[in-house]
């Protein structure tokens, strides 16, 4: 299969382009080869109220780098009013990466009053930055104290263009002109991730019995450091990442150093990175997937069910992911199938906002827990799933926007119709 063939000798990945980031690459690289191509597209995904990006709060940070990009065209003149009707309500931020950041940047340059304090923006532009904010160099611009890995600033097109500073030969020069390339002119936020996408592959389909290739195993353990593991090329290791690589190599019988992960304690659970802004519920499931059992992460992932039986993330705009990792990390459980079983809509999927194959695929997996008869269910979602065809994945992960790791979605997709046809057998 192409999917499982790539994922050893492909480290792009399948990570879908971003407004976001494509509009900062416009205001930074005009000189960037693809320019015309950026314009175009950011042109081409205006929405009709003017807003670039996902739907309400997730319109926000892609809209403030389009209209940015776009300067006096009629197209940023509708964003720039789109932008104000979204200032005049209150504001609610979507938990994307450094938005409490990128908001009062963007807003800043563009003359436009937010109800965010610019305070801890200011501050950090006068001290060295923190490496987990490399990725977002282009809301600061050049530091001295940042450094490239193999030319990509923290496996950002925009952070490395903010570092370059201009259409200097070498390493970065020939890495934005190769993911541009790539995906002719747009970018992605965050790129190449390959241990990301190897770990979080190999996870959705070894749990769900199908096999990956031999190879896979090896790329992951190299990728596995002194603390931990990374997404990407210069990004700083994380314990999401450290977790589920340690997990899929669990998995593969080629277990990995578990104890790396205990620098990323804080008392009941795990923290990303040091000074979380808000902890994660899908990375303290995978932390205990690689560990095996901890009786107080169980209770803290439990104390973090919603009332509904849901649970919500920082990684993820649907609660069907989240959901899915908890339960995957607990064997089960029973209010949250309930919450699923409620939810599905008339045609057999399950959605935040509508129906789709990515979050369809979350909720069999949370049903394939489930001690009770939920065969009608799971038949009628994998039967969604089947006439999804060609279509394109709404974009449902956070990064600085939202995004679509393609093949992850593709993985997680194969592993869900794989449950639900042992199920119905």
């Amino acid at each position: 299969m192409r999917l499982l063939a790539r994922l050893t000798d492909d480290p792009w990945g399948g990570i879908s382009p971003s407004v976001y980031e494509t509009g900062r690459l416009v205001a930074l690289a005009p000189w960037l080869a693809g320019h015309a191509a950026r314009v175009r597209y950011l042109l081409d995904t205006q929405h009709a109220d003017g807003t670039w990006g996902g739907p309400g709060e997730y319109a926000l940070v892609p809209t403030l780098s389009a209209v940015d990009a776009l300067g006096l065209h009629p197209a940023a003149r509708r964003g720039l009013e789109a932008l104000r009707k979204l200032l005049s309500l209150p504001v609610k931020l979507p938990d994307t990466v450094a938005v409490e950041l990128i908001v009062p940047a963007l807003a800043e340059r563009l003359g436009l009053r937010t109800p965010l304090d610019p305070r801890p923006l200011h501050a950090l532009r006068r001290r060295p930055l923190p490496e987990k904010l490399w990725h977002t160099l282009e809301i600061f611009g050049p530091r001295p104290e940042v450094t490239a890995v193999d030319g990509i600033v923290a496996a950002s097109p925009a952070a490395t263009a903010a570092q370059l500073q201009g259409p200097l030969p070498g390493a970065s020069l020939d890495y934005l002109e190769a993911v541009q390339d790539r995906h002719g002119g747009p970018v992605p936020a965050g790129v190449p991730v390959p241990l990301f996408e190897r770990s979080w592959i190999v996870v959705a389909l070894r749990s769900a019995g199908l096999d990956v290739p031999e190879a896979v195993a090896g790329q992951i353990k190299a990728a596995l450091g002194a603390q931990g593991a990374a997404g990407g090329p210069g990004l700083p290791a994380d314990a999401d990442d450290t977790a589920t690589a340690l997990h899929a190599l669990a998995l593969c019988d080629s277990p990995g150093p578990v104890d790396t992960l205990d620098r990323y304690r804080e008392a009941r659970h795990f923290a990303c990175f040091p000074d979380e802004r808000t902890p994660s519920t899908s990375t303290n499931a995978h932390a205990l997937q690689a560990i095996g059992h901890d009786r107080e992460l169980e209770e803290w992932l439990r104390d973090m069910q919603e009332p509904a039986g849901n649970w919500l993330d920082k990684w993820h705009a649907s609660p069907y992911y989240a959901t899915a990792c908890v339960t995957n990390a607990l064997q089960g459980n029973e209010k949250a199938v309930d919450w699923v079983l409620g939810s599905q809509h008339a045609d057999g999927s399950w959605g935040r906002w509508e129906g789709t194959y990515e979050e369809t695929a979350y909720a069999i997996r949370i049903l394939a827990h489930s001690a009770r008869d939920v065969t009608r269910a799971m038949s009628r979602g994998a039967k969604f799933m089947h006439e999804w065809g060609d279509r394109e994945h709404p974009p449902l992960w956070h990064d600085k926007d939202l995004y679509t790791p393609t093949r992850i979605v593709r993985a997680e997709g194969m592993a869900a119709l794989n449950l639900a046809c042992a199920v119905s057998r």
